[in-house]
């Protein structure tokens, strides 16, 4: 089985304000490869989890998910 951590709610939290990834660049100061993995539920650093967080105002849960595909 292989689990990983999933940042959709991310991704829903960007379009509920009207955002879209790209403004992870500007607003966070993400470097576009770190955008392309969070989209791609790859690994990125906790500082780019903190850096999110603290941008807007959300703790680690409210933003990602861990799962496990069987």
């Amino acid at each position: 089985r292989a689990m990983a951590i999933r940042y959709f709610k991310l991704l829903d939290m960007l379009e509920r304000r009207g955002m879209k990834r790209t403004d992870l660049i500007v607003e966070v100061g993400l470097s576009s490869s770190t955008v392309a993995k969070l989209s791609k539920g790859e690994t990125v650093t906790t500082d780019t989890i903190d850096r999110i967080c603290e941008r807007f105002g959300v703790q680690p849960g409210d933003i990602m998910e861990h799962q496990t595909d069987s």
